[in-house]
């Protein structure tokens, strides 16, 4: 994956076809979230500065390479739901994430490579519950 390239295309006799790496990121970062044990995605800072210094618009926490052909390497880094078996929950996002892509885009995902960032906790179901509950009327 040599050559760095923002769109992936085809070309076909009713025109063109450009899919944007920002679309990619975004599915796999949608994809990654609705995992089951994940918390949030994660980026690191030094992630976050060659982001921001490239002007990508890419979903926090999730890197896009597209290779050749109608290949892409996603890296996705994420936050784990305290719980949860970790490596579970990773090899659950590849298969999401790997699925999504695919069936979203046509592309094939040679790799989803997983950086996780930390372990974050759930509210106590008590205290979600109390502000779920609406408060009950005075009784006079």
């Amino acid at each position: 994956m040599a050559d760095h390239k923002e769109y992936w295309s085809t070309e076909s006799d009713q025109g063109s076809i450009r899919i944007s790496e920002d679309v990619v990121a975004s599915i796999a970062a949608l994809a990654a979230s609705e995992t089951g044990g994940v918390s949030g995605l994660y980026s690191t800072l030094t992630s976050d500065i060659v982001n921001f210094l490239s002007k990508k618009n890419q979903s926090k926490g999730v890197r896009i390479e597209l290779g050749e052909g109608d290949t892409v390497k996603i890296e996705i880094g994420f936050l784990a739901l305290f719980g949860h078996n970790i490596c579970e929950v990773a090899r659950q996002v590849q298969d999401n994430v790997k699925s999504a892509v695919e069936s979203m885009t046509g592309l094939k995902v040679t790799e989803v490579n997983i950086h996780v960032g930390g372990v974050t906790f759930a509210p106590a179901p008590a205290a979600a519950e109390e502000e779920k509950a609406p408060a009950e009327p005075a009784e006079e």
